[in-house]
């Protein structure tokens, strides 16, 4: 009960920002009233704190950094433990240099287990190095073994996409059955543990909607005339091409948008995109400052839904799309059910069919869907949401009333 008040008192401590004892880290001593538990900078090490992550930003790689460290000088903090162990007698291990790049004490944090808040010590590197210095490090993670760094192509979106807070989102993985599976994530997730206002979305799927919204937005401008501040009649027609020729480019190579893209603000229902006004003049052939403040910010409508463990992101306008797999299966119910009222028994079209009899008596509801909702499905007009993984998870109800609550206004 002791040892558990004690913790309690720890955690209660930090979450206050008190710094709690354990080894000092580099480029801080102890304040100088011992019953003061905050941590003051010390100017030569705190420099030495900057140099390092200043080189790794730049380097973006621990083994090169280890090795600028080491011809520059550079070395942890030294101390004696209670031991009389001495500690901090030579150059820097990486995994000194790791501990010390992912250490929140450096942005004025005290961390506690998975978590950090806000301390009452002074900030040694700035906010803005910190998230460049983690976004690098996660990409670092993400490199299959064994390959040279500049072998892995970085995400479209490092260091340009950030949420409502202002987090930055960046790159993240997961394996799944020998598969690597990319995400952007909100960096205080990463840092600090779940939070239920953090985005977790996959990297290909947002990267394809963008690419997607600034082709519809170059082609709208241009169709608009929307592309100059000032538009010309006498150069419009060329100006056009231009634009449709950008867009097309774009569209067939998603990764055209990387260099377009300045800034992509995310929020609930709402996405920002800013656009960079040089590759767009030097396509167009006219000078950056004659360009529409219009064409270079602009935001649209975004829908985040769930298909089982896949998010599925629709932002603009939504263009029905039909889903096939649901269109074949809704075709082949149909059959099914017109077999089955001519007197064929189950087991004869299961034959036929090459399915199972559990799988056509799971499916064949689909042919019995209200005349709208199938209507929709055909058309490709039913909501995100609407799969045949949710008719057979969820059932179909015989009411039609009940079908259009249900699936229709989804």
């Amino acid at each position: 009960m002791t040892a558990e008040r004690i913790r309690d008192k720890i955690a209660a401590s930090k979450k206050k920002g008190l710094w709690m004892g354990g080894t000092l880290p580099l480029g801080y001593d102890r304040h100088s009233d011992p019953l003061r538990r905050e941590l003051v900078v010390n100017a030569a090490e705190a420099e030495t704190v900057r140099r390092i992550f200043c080189l790794y930003a730049d380097l973006g790689n621990l083994r090169l950094v280890e090795r600028e460290a080491l011809r520059l000088g550079l070395q942890p903090k030294a101390g004696v433990s209670a031991s009389g162990t001495v500690r901090g007698a030579g150059p820097f291990t990486r995994g000194q240099l790791h501990y010390l790049l992912t250490n929140p004490v450096y942005i004025g944090r005290i961390r506690h287990k998975d978590l950090s808040y806000p301390g009452q010590h002074d900030a040694i590197i700035t906010g803005e190095l910190w998230e460049d210095v983690q976004a690098k490090l996660i990409a670092a993670q993400a490199r299959p073994r064994g390959r040279s760094v500049g072998s892995t192509e970085p995400r479209l979106l490092m260091g340009k996409l950030r949420d409502e807070t202002g987090d930055v989102l960046t790159p993240s993985h997961t394996q799944r059955h020998g598969r690597r599976f990319a995400y952007y994530v909100s960096h205080r997730v990463i840092a600090g543990g779940l939070d239920p206002t953090g985005w977790r979305l996959p990297a290909a799927a947002l990267e394809a909607c963008l690419c997607k919204l600034v082709v519809a937005h170059l082609r709208n401008a241009a169709i608009g005339q929307r592309l100059m501040i000032a538009p010309d009649a006498t150069g419009a027609a060329e100006l056009n091409r231009g634009a449709h020729q950008l867009a097309d480019q774009i569209e067939a190579d998603v990764t055209l948008s990387g260099p377009l893209l300045v800034s992509v603000g995310l929020q609930p229902g709402r996405i920002q995109l800013q656009l960079a006004a040089g590759p767009i003049a030097a396509a167009l052939g006219v000078p950056a400052d004659t360009l529409s403040p219009d064409l270079l910010a602009f935001s649209q409508p975004l829908v985040l839904r769930r298909r089982g463990v896949e998010t599925r992101i629709i932002a603009g306008a939504i263009v029905p799309t039909p889903d096939p797999v649901l269109l074949r299966t809704l075709a082949e119910a149909h059959v099914w059910a017109r077999s089955l009222r001519a007197g064929q028994s189950l087991t004869k079209i299961a034959a036929a069919s090459g399915h199972s009899e559990p799988c056509i008596t799971s499916r064949i509801p689909l042919a019995f869907l209200a005349p709208n909702v199938q209507a929709a499905i055909l058309n490709g007009c039913q909501p995100p949401d609407i799969s045949l993984a949710r008719f057979l998870r969820d059932g179909i109800p015989i009411d039609w009333a009940e079908q259009a609550r249900l699936f229709a206004n989804a």
